[in-house]
């Protein structure tokens, strides 16, 4: 039987990227998205180039209830879902002071709420067979508090800390649950997140969308636990051992809005 990943977050972008490296290996694909035209767009072209089969359920993971519906469409087309990647996820730009509520409110649906449950709802299928890979996209924001970033950077520490706690209790399950934490990526997170004081796409290392999935994709089918990609955001976490909390408040501060 055919293989299935399930692919959050796949009109662009990283997901995009993941979706061509499953249908290489001949893995069918279940693409969701917000945006109709680029997710058409996306399944035609990879069906054309490596005639896999791919499924496209338009879905916004931001409200409540979205996870087990989109859990309950593939139950109903009889879709098995063998690879999981939660990529879906958008940053917010600003003091809570000022912050739209329903803005943040959506972010914390799709960053954090989406993969903890659709991690939950898979990974208990995938236990049963014996078999599954599942793959969440965090962020090197992961590590620090986020000052005019707070609810993106905290909604990834949560996923950091959820993934590898998933990840220990399936040892033994034939499932495993893979953390990437990649640095600035270009994926058009910037103009989502209406970024254009940050320091974040211009002080640091900015890695290649292509590079980043690679190195996700090969830990996911390895089922290693975390994947940082690149040995500078690497050492970056190492030095973090060493640097007292205050510091790297004032020096994410400075890195998402140049103050």
């Amino acid at each position: 039987m055919r293989k299935t990943a399930l692919i959050t977050g796949a009109t662009g972008g990283l997901g995009e990227q993941f979706a061509t490296l499953f249908a290489k290996d001949g893995i069918d694909l279940v693409l969701t998205g917000r945006n109709v035209e680029k997710l058409s767009a996306i399944a035609g072209r990879i069906t054309e180039a490596y005639g896999v089969n791919v499924d496209e359920v338009v879905m916004d993971l931001g409200p409540d209830g979205s996870s087990e519906a989109l859990y309950e469409t593939l139950q109903k087309r009889g879709i098995q879902v063998d690879y999981l990647v939660n990529n879906a996820g958008f940053g917010h730009f600003g003091a809570l002071v000022e912050m739209d509520w329903q803005r943040e409110r959506e972010q914390i649906g799709v960053n954090l709420i989406a993969p903890l449950r659709l991690t939950q709802l898979f990974a208990a299928d995938m236990v049963k067979r014996g078999f599954g890979r599942i793959l969440n996209v965090a962020s090197i924001a992961a590590w620090t508090p986020g000052p005019y970033m707070n609810g993106y950077f905290a909604t990834k520490a949560y996923v950091y800390s959820f993934s590898q706690a998933v990840q220990e209790e399936l040892k033994g399950t034939g499932v495993t649950v893979t953390l990437l934490c990649p640095g600035p990526t270009t994926t058009g997170f910037e103009k989502t997140a209406q970024m254009k004081n940050s320091n974040m796409f211009k002080a640091l290392k900015v890695l290649k969308a292509d590079d980043v999935s690679k190195a996700g994709y090969k830990a996911m089918m390895k089922g290693k636990a975390i994947c940082v990609p690149n040995w500078f955001y690497k050492f970056y976490k190492f030095l973090l051992r060493f640097t007292p909390e205050s510091l790297n408040r004032r020096l994410a501060a400075w890195v998402t809005a140049g103050k």
